[in-house]
C-alpha cells in the first residue's frame, strides 16, 4: 500500500511575522501533528508569498482523518492565525514512486 501526502497550500496575512510563523508551524508539528496515528513526515515549503506544506502518512484513512480532526488545538489555532484562510488549498496524493538520491 502507498503513502499518502496531504498537500496544502497558502498564503500568510499581509504583516504576518515570519519568524513567529515558523515557531508555530515546528510547535504544531513537533507537539501535534508527529502524534497523530500513521504520521510519516512534514515539509515546509515556500515560493514567494505561497507558501505550502505537506505531511505524509501510512494510510489514507490515517491522513483523513487527521484533516478532519475538530478537537480544538491550540497548537492549530496559532498556526491558523497566520494563513489568508481565504487562500487555503488542500489535496490528498497517494505516493505513486518515490526517487532518492543514491550517494
Amino acid at each position: 500500500m502507498s503513502n499518502v501526502v496531504f498537500f496544502n497550500s497558502y498564503k500568510l496575512k499581509k504583516g504576518a511575522s515570519i519568524p513567529d510563523f515558523l515557531l508555530a508551524v515546528e510547535n504544531l508539528n513537533n507537539e501535534y501533528i508527529s502524534k497523530q496515528k500513521g504520521y510519516i513526515s512534514f515539509e515546509l515549503l515556500v515560493d514567494g508569498e505561497t507558501w505550502a506544506d505537506s505531511t505524509t502518512f501510512d494510510t489514507m484513512d490515517d491522513a483523513k482523518k487527521f484533516a478532519e480532526a475538530s478537537d480544538p488545538n491550540g497548537f492549530a489555532e496559532k498556526f491558523y492565525s497566520f494563513l489568508n484562510l481565504n487562500s487555503c488549498k488542500s489535496h490528498f496524493f497517494s505516493s505513486e514512486k518515490s526517487y532518492y538520491c543514491k550517494k
